[in-house]
């Protein structure tokens, strides 16, 4: 019997020789979530020329030092009109927020220290040079790279591109991710069940951890326990122009795991298919030629483990990210914990506030893989090493945070 791969020399399996898939233009609309291909310089220099932050006057500080002055109205400045003249000495424009200091002024007065008076304005307090005024470039310039590549745009960065002049952004292309479920036993949610049939979960789970990475996700259902049924929809994601197929059930080598043989006909490069990983064990991984092939287990539990760990950091990979796996947090264990054997154990725990800002880790008491409650209501999964010894409550340990339900 093959040994057990360790979890982080499976992973590098998993992700060896994979390079980003290539990059495209998209609109700024459809930008949030991409990531970027190149470096992001901008076009143009904010703001472009000084600008008032306030509705009031632009006027020479040197005019306003003793209050109360008055000034002479020589004209008006908004935003997108400037002011074709000078403010000279004893003279004040009328200025609104988003508008271009006109040449010779050096601060605004705000409109309520003033009073006007047809044309003429007193200004009753003082404004000192260069009060409530945006300099040119205070917020950046052109050629300033602001969006390095690697980054994951968010929504922010998106407004940002968008004042910098760029109406597309060079991401990498997104992920196509295939999901396919076999087993005679499974049927969709709301069926009615007969003896001995399940309801069908995993892929579900599955489709949305990797949308939320940002692949394109299609669904390729569930397929009976036959080679030819399983043969039909390996040929159904690679005619989809999938760059990852994942499977769940049917990864190992019983009678009804099929999988690996639908795969093996059409031509799999096998890696691996056993991992020392509690859950998930009988994990498989392989090339069907360009296509990256992840077998899942078919616990749900299982199967949603081996996504978190080896399907985010693939889809990571190929969007362009350098962050591909989840980053491990220290937290202290809230009860003792016997030894482990030879598998790294991913626990789903929950977490209550420590005493000194380090979160208490507490499994729950059962850890069966096909507990779906427990992995919904879990804030994340405690980690041990394969042989780790009895570890008593209060020590430090790992964890990795999960999506928490609000």
């Amino acid at each position: 019997m093959a040994s057990l791969l360790l979890v982080a020399d499976a992973l590098a399996r998993v992700l060896n020789g994979v390079e980003p898939l290539p990059r495209e233009d998209a609109p700024l609309i459809e930008a949030e979530g991409r990531v970027l291909g190149a470096d992001v310089a901008a076009l143009r220099t904010q703001p472009p020329a000084d600008m008032s932050a306030m509705d009031g006057y632009a006027v020479r500080a040197a005019d306003v030092a003793q209050v109360p002055a008055a000034l002479k109205l020589i004209g008006e400045v908004a935003a997108g009109r400037p002011f074709d003249g000078e403010v000279r000495a004893g003279e004040a424009a009328r200025i609104f927020t988003g508008g271009v200091v006109p040449p010779g002024a050096d601060t605004i007065v705000i409109q309520e220290n003033t009073a006007r008076d047809g044309d003429r304005v007193t200004v009753e307090q003082p404004s000192p040079a260069g009060r409530h005024i945006r300099r040119a470039g205070l917020d950046f310039r052109a050629g300033q790279v602001l969006l390095p590549r690697g980054r994951r745009l968010t929504d922010r960065d998106v407004m940002l591109a968008a004042a910098m002049s760029h109406p597309t952004l060079p991401v990498h292309r997104r992920p196509k991710v295939a999901v396919l479920a076999t087993g005679d036993e499974l049927r969709p949610p709301g069926s009615a069940l007969g003896p001995g049939e399940i309801v069908y979960s995993n892929g579900y789970a599955l489709m949305a951890l990797a949308r939320n990475e940002g692949a394109i996700v299609t669904d390729l259902g569930i397929v009976p326990d036959k080679v030819e049924a399983t043969v039909a929809a390996i040929r159904k994601a690679r005619a989809s122009g999938a760059d990852v197929l994942v499977t769940t059930g049917g990864a190992s080598v019983g009678d009804y795991d099929l999988v690996q043989r639908g795969l093996k006909a059409e031509g799999l490069e096998l890696s691996f298919w056993r991992v020392a990983l509690r859950p998930g064990r009988p994990m498989m991984n392989g090339r069907l030629g360009r296509m990256h092939v992840l077998g899942m287990p078919g616990n749900p539990v299982s199967a949603y483990v081996c996504s978190y760990l080896f399907l985010v950091p693939l889809i990571r990979r190929l969007s362009g990210r350098s962050d591909l796996s989840p980053a491990p947090e220290s937290a202290v264990l809230g009860v003792d914990l016997p030894e482990n054997d030879e598998r790294a154990d991913y626990m789903r725990a929950t977490l209550a506030p420590g005493p000194h800002g380090t979160p208490v880790v507490t499994p729950v008491k059962i850890q069966d893989s096909s507990m779906m409650a427990a992995l919904a209501n879990a804030d994340c999964l405690l980690v041990r090493e394969p042989f780790a010894k009895a570890t008593p409550a209060g020590s430090r340990c790992s964890i990795l945070r999960l999506t928490r339900p609000s």
